[in-house]
């Protein structure tokens, strides 16, 4: 379901409309949406990204241009989720905080990979498949694991040439 308040520019591509769920969110031009994503109210997604099967960016998510999301990535906006209150009751909209997530430019995300609250993801950083990041990722770097940690710094072309 793509909902009416959707600001969906008219180059977005979305092969199986009736197999997603955006409401309230922004997705940029040029950008690529995947099967069974949700995008929920107040998330952004930049230019020409791609986002990958099976992904949820939740409320308080900014994702930049040119951002690669694998399949089955997670967002999360909540430091302390709970269901209830301490009296019991559902929790509504009025009994926690959004916590906002970005992710920069030309990031690439890997499947599988839970992005925890408050986080920074710098420009051109690589998050490995499977990743949980804690912690904000420096531009440029390339973290995995559980939690993750820096493996490797610097752009594609600095990398290529410390190899050679």
């Amino acid at each position: 379901m793509i909902a009416s308040n959707v600001e969906l520019d008219k180059s977005v591509v979305i092969p199986h409309p009736d197999l997603v769920n955006l409401y309230g969110c922004r997705i940029g031009a040029g950008t690529r949406i995947g099967t069974f994503v949700e995008i929920q109210k107040n998330a952004a997604v930049g230019r020409n990204c791609k986002i990958s099967s099976h992904s949820f960016i939740c409320e308080g998510v900014t994702i930049r241009d040119g951002v690669f999301i694998g399949h089955g990535v997670m967002f999360t906006n909540d430091v302390y989720p709970r269901a209830t209150r301490g009296d019991g009751l559902p929790q509504t909209d009025a009994d926690w905080d959004v916590v906002p997530t970005v992710v920069e430019d030309g990031v690439s995300i890997g499947s599988n990979a839970t992005i925890l609250p408050g986080i920074t993801i710098g420009e051109g950083a690589l998050v490995g498949a499977g990743a949980v990041v804690t912690r904000d990722v420096p531009a440029h770097a390339t973290v995995a694991g559980v939690p993750a940690r820096i493996l490797a710094r610097g752009t594609p072309a600095d990398m290529l040439r410390r190899a050679t």
